[in-house]
This record gives C-alpha cells, sequence and structure tokens, in this order.
C-alpha cells in the first residue's frame, strides 16, 4: 500500500513567477549555447555561420530538447526550479509524464516553429512568381495570428496561472512541482539585520559625495602636525622656503597665499582649483592671493 502511494505522487500548483523564472532561465541558456558555439568559429573567415546560422540554431535546441524534454519532462530552467510538465490531458490527478507525441509536437512547435520563422523570408525573398508572394503573405499572416495568440494567451495565464505559453496550452501539458515545496522561514532578527545594514549603506552613499574629504584631510594633518613635533631644523626649511608644504621637496616655481609658508606652483594650483576654500596644511590660513616669491635663493644654499 505504502509502495502505490509512493508511486503515485500528487501535483503541487506552480506560481506565475516561478513559470515566468523557467521561461527566462530557457533563453538565457540558448543564448549562452550559442555564445560558446560562435566562439568557436572566431578564427574562420567571418560569415561562415551566417548562410546556416537558423539551421545551426535548430540543431542545438534539438540536443538542448533530447536531453530535457525528451529525457526528464522539463526544461533546463525547470529542473533548476524543481519544476516539470504534467500530461494535463490524462483523467486522473496523480501525476502523470508526457506521452511521446506530446513531445515530438514540442518540438516541432518551439523548434520547428522558430526555424520556420527565420527561413522563410530567404525561402520566399528571391521568388518573384505570384504563387510565392500569396504564400509568403499567408506565412507572415499566419505569424501575426499566432503572437496575437500569444498574447492573449499570456493574459489568460496572468489570470489563471497555468499554461504560461501558447505551445503548453495546445498540447494540454502544464507545469508542476517535482516535490512538495516546504515552507520558507526566515528570522525577524536577520530581516532587520539586513534592512538596518541596507539603509545604513545607502545613507553613507548618500552623504559621502557631500563631504570634501581634501580639505578634511589637509584639517586633520594640521591639527596632527603641531601634536607630533616638527623639529627646529624642519620649521627653519620651511621658513626659509626650500620645503614645499605640500609635497616636502623642493619648491618648484614658489609661490605663497598669503601665509609664512611656501608651496610649489603646481600643488598650490591643483588644490586650490580642487578645492576653492583651501587652507594651508601648517597653519591654517585661507587662500588670499597666490603670488610667486618675492626673493630668490642661491644655489650654494643648498649645500649649507
Amino acid at each position: 500500500m505504502a509502495s502505490s502511494t509512493g508511486n503515485e505522487k500528487g501535483v503541487n500548483p506552480v506560481l506565475r513567477i516561478s513559470q515566468l523564472d523557467a521561461l527566462e532561465l530557457n533563453k538565457a541558456l540558448e543564448h549562452l549555447v550559442w555564445s560558446q558555439f560562435t566562439n568557436c568559429f572566431h578564427g574562420f573567415k567571418p560569415g561562415v555561420l551566417a548562410h546556416f546560422e537558423p539551421e545551426v540554431k535548430a540543431f542545438l535546441c534539438l540536443i538542448l530538447w533530447r536531453f530535457t524534454i525528451y529525457s526528464k519532462n522539463a526544461t533546463v530552467g525547470q529542473s533548476i526550479l524543481n519544476i516539470q510538465y504534467k500530461n494535463n490531458l490524462s483523467q486522473t490527478e496523480k501525476y502523470q509524464p508526457l506521452s511521446k507525441q506530446q513531445k515530438l509536437w514540442y518540438l516541432i512547435f518551439t523548434v520547428g516553429g522558430r526555424w520556420l520563422e527565420e527561413r522563410c523570408y530567404d525561402l520566399f525573398s528571391n521568388r518573384q512568381q505570384q504563387s510565392f508572394s500569396k504564400i509568403k503573405s499567408y506565412i507572415s499572416f499566419g505569424a501575426g495570428l499566432l503572437k496575437l495568440c500569444g498574447v492573449l494567451n499570456f493574459l489568460i495565464f496572468l489570470r489563471k496561472g497555468t499554461f504560461a505559453t501558447l505551445t503548453e496550452r495546445i498540447l494540454g501539458i502544464r507545469s508542476v512541482f517535482c516535490k512538495p515545496q516546504s515552507v520558507r522561514q526566515v528570522g525577524f532578527e536577520y530581516m532587520n539585520r539586513e534592512l538596518l545594514w541596507h539603509g545604513f549603506a545607502e545613507f553613507l552613499i548618500y552623504l559621502l559625495p557631500l563631504i570634501n574629504v581634501q580639505k578634511l584631510k589637509l584639517k586633520i594633518s594640521s591639527w596632527c602636525l603641531p601634536i607630533a613635533g616638527l623639529s627646529n631644523s624642519e620649521n627653519t626649511l620651511a621658513s626659509h622656503c626650500r620645503e614645499c608644504s605640500l609635497c616636502g621637496e623642493w619648491p618648484t616655481m614658489p609661490h605663497t597665499i598669503g601665509c609664512p609658508h611656501v608651496f610649489c606652483y603646481y600643488c598650490i594650483k591643483s588644490n586650490y582649483l580642487f578645492d576653492m576654500y583651501f587652507t594651508c596644511p601648517k597653519c591654517g590660513s585661507e587662500v588670499h592671493t597666490l603670488q610667486p616669491l618675492k626673493y630668490k635663493m642661491e644655489m650654494t644654499e643648498l649645500h649649507v
């Protein structure tokens, strides 16, 4: 009795969002397979696959169909989400796998229909006869009608939650969960912690552009330098214009900003252009006037 109930597993309806996610995963897989396949032909002459692109895509989709729908009754996206197809035409509510006819028709509708849509233009573009033009117009009308039916089917799917695609509705195949879904329980402590950190991160992202980091760094350095205590030789060096107060090197084109300290022209100019409220990192004086140094130093003083 237990074995019989184990063989006949019940049906678990699938949420709409899970069915749509499975379709998006299938599209992503097809795009990934095609991109990996085309990378193999980068060393060949450009346009090698252009004439046979619809056929190559159909062949790759055929391989995917063989190892997904035909063998497992589920696409790759459905397998990831623990979903598979059920034969909805069966009279019982228990799970019934797809029949071979349904699998073959699924292949024809998906792979064959896509191939015909991509290839029909090339088949009839060079035909000037009236009969071929009529066939082409009929195919275009049929493709438009199928797209309209697909839109209507999607609206019905949003209403009822079954048959996400027109192919599923025509063939009578429905998405169900492979195993019963357990209820996820998430502690409020985890949720509160995540909300707190997200709010704090958003606050920092909003606040950081408003902070003048350069001015703050200069202000902190002006506070720390007197505490660290400069030696008399360093103070004398700065006062005798032998050291740039920003880079610490011999000043190139020495300039002053109205305080006793000296700066390289490019150092003070770049900092002042970056921050119009720039202050001296040594004494905290603001830039009043940017003037070149009035006196010159003899080169012999470098060796003193």
